[in-house]
C-alpha cells in the first residue's frame, strides 16, 4: 500500500508539478486495484473519486473533485488552461475548448497531457486532454485545444 501511495504521488508530481502528489493524495487515500491486472486503477478520498490511473500509459486522469483539490492546494501546480469567461458555461456543460477561447496556458503543456480548464476567477470549469501544446494554443486561432472529458455542470 505504501509503495502504491508513493507511486501515485510521484505520477501526480510528474504531471502537475512537484508537491502536488502529497497535496492531492493524503495518507487517508483509498487505492482500488484492478481485479484482473492488480494494477492501480482508482483513487478515492472518502466516497469521492479523485483520479483514475490510465492503464495505457500509467498517467492520472483527474475527476472534477481531483482538479479542485489541485486548484485549492498550496503547492504551485501546472497543467492549467484559462478560458474566456463568456465561454466557460459552454465548457462546463461538456463542450470542448477551442484555441480562440484560450486566454492563458502553461508553457509546459504538451499535446495529450491531462489539463484542468479554469475561468478568469480560477474556478474549475472542466478536465480534459490537451489536443495542442501550450505554444500552439496561444498561436492558433482555430481548432480544438482541449478535448473536454467532464465539465462541472454535466449530469
Amino acid at each position: 500500500m505504501e509503495d502504491a501511495l508513493g507511486r501515485v504521488r510521484a505520477v501526480a508530481d510528474y504531471q502537475f508539478g512537484r508537491g502536488v502528489g502529497a497535496e492531492l493524495f493524503p495518507a487517508a487515500i483509498k487505492i482500488v486495484f484492478s481485479r484482473r491486472t492488480r494494477r492501480i486503477r482508482y483513487l478515492y478520498l472518502g466516497k469521492n473519486r479523485l483520479a483514475t490511473m490510465r492503464p495505457t500509459d500509467g498517467m492520472l486522469s483527474l475527476s472534477i473533485r481531483g482538479a479542485k483539490r489541485i486548484v485549492e492546494g498550496v503547492a504551485p501546480a501546472r497543467g492549467f488552461v484559462r478560458v474566456q469567461d463568456d465561454v466557460s458555461k459552454f465548457i462546463a456543460e461538456g463542450g470542448d475548448v477551442f484555441a480562440a477561447h484560450v486566454v492563458k496556458v502553461d508553457e509546459e503543456v504538451r499535446a495529450k497531457d491531462e489539463v484542468v480548464v479554469i475561468d478568469g476567477n480560477e474556478k474549475v470549469v472542466a478536465v480534459g486532454r490537451a489536443v495542442l501544446s501550450g505554444e500552439e494554443m496561444k498561436a492558433f486561432k482555430r481548432g480544438v485545444a482541449v478535448k473536454v472529458r467532464r465539465g462541472t455542470d454535466e449530469g
